[in-house]
């Protein structure tokens, strides 16, 4: 149904999200997910087609030409981050695409179950678990892990989101984090596979080839499937950068669909403005 206040667009129930994805399928159309960090952003990629937009706080750092990792990192509140994008800039100026808000659901000055009332009071439709310590490894994962700061309380996260009627697309690295989602309800699942690469700050040698990824994103997607047959499965980061990358991982494997933040909003404004400088740049004078 339309927003009852508006008569069109956000916020969108649960269901309501779960069938306009499902509409997507069965047009034998990709899922496209992207990240917005601007306005202007999110008005043109809704403008493109988009099924979702996704408020991370990595996309302040993104657009403000950072690398997206910086997300992860003790430079702000990302939490209000998040909600301060999705405030003031990105729901102001979309017409009717679902909008998730990024959630960092181990933050442990938050009461998450309070928390999730504020981001659905604000014409939130969903969550999204970024920034997410799925991808963090190693000793300091270990450390996060053991010190109440685990990928657990991402889960506990979505589980609070289903119960609240907020659809969940979520991040994880292994089947059995992809496993752990979908038991407690996330209604979609994305592949991580590493930090983009390409562009003026997307990564070069931290990142695995394109048959491991494909690789990594088919085990994730066993992995939620076997819990439940009805999750959305998307792909997303390391070596998957352009549309001819997505395309390969979904023949692939069972990708349905990609979630592009880097690889849509950041390397769309690399081209774009550089090309048409240049442009600029060369018309000649009297």
């Amino acid at each position: 149904m339309p927003n009852p206040w508006t008569g069109k667009g956000n916020p969108y129930t649960r269901d309501e999200v779960r069938a306009r994805l499902k509409a997507t399928i069965d047009r034998n159309e990709a899922i496209i997910a992207a990240g917005a960090g601007t306005g202007i952003s999110a008005k043109f990629i809704e403008k493109g087609g988009a099924d979702l937009l996704i408020v991370y706080n990595s996309g302040r750092f993104r657009m403000a030409g950072h690398g997206s990792t910086a997300g992860l990192m003790a430079y702000g509140d990302a939490n209000a981050v998040a909600m301060e994008i999705g405030e003031y800039e990105v729901l102001p100026v979309v017409e009717e695409i679902p909008v998730i808000c990024g959630v960092h659901a181990t933050d442990p000055r938050r009461r998450m179950w309070h928390w999730l009332q504020k981001v659905k009071a604000m014409g939130f439709s969903g969550v999204n678990n970024f920034p997410t310590h799925c991808i963090i490894d190693g000793h300091f994962r270990g450390v996060l892990e053991e010190t109440g700061m685990s990928f657990d309380k991402e889960v506990e996260m979505v589980a609070l989101a289903a119960k609240m009627d907020l659809f969940s697309v979520v991040y994880v690295a292994t089947a059995e984090e992809a496993a752990a989602m979908a038991k407690v309800g996330a209604d979609a699942i994305i592949a991580h596979v590493g930090t983009t690469v390409g562009g003026s700050i997307g990564v070069t040698g931290a990142v695995c080839s394109m048959e491991d990824a494909a690789a990594r994103c088919q085990s994730i997607f066993e992995g939620a499937r076997a819990v439940n047959r009805d999750v959305f499965l998307l792909s997303h980061g390391g070596p998957i950068n352009t549309p001819d990358d997505a395309t390969h991982i979904n023949q692939l494997t069972d990708a349905q669909g990609f979630v592009g933040a880097s690889s849509l909003e950041r390397m769309g404004v690399e081209e774009s403005l550089t090309s048409l400088t240049r442009k600029f740049k060369s018309i000649p004078t009297k």
